[in-house]
């Protein structure tokens, strides 16, 4: 899966907004940069997140059926 910059869901029906992909400084993991577009008590508002790209991108079950982690929405 291609990760570019734009407004993607999580499989919990979330939405974020990916900034980019980056690189962990200390391994060069790849990372996805991205920043929530919901306020939240816990985290404040638009939180930034950093994700490993294998794990942003991967699928997860649910039910039994095999849904992406993070869609982007067109």
């Amino acid at each position: 899966m291609d990760v570019s910059p734009g407004t993607y869901e999580h499989y919990k029906g979330k939405q974020y907004e990916v900034i980019g992909v980056g690189k962990l400084e200390d391994t060069l993991e790849d990372v996805v940069i991205y920043r929530s577009l919901y306020n939240s008590e816990e985290f404040g508002d638009h939180a930034l997140w950093v994700r490993s790209l294998i794990n942003f991108t991967e699928m997860v079950e649910i039910k039994g059926k095999s849904i992406p982690r993070f869609r982007k929405l067109k």
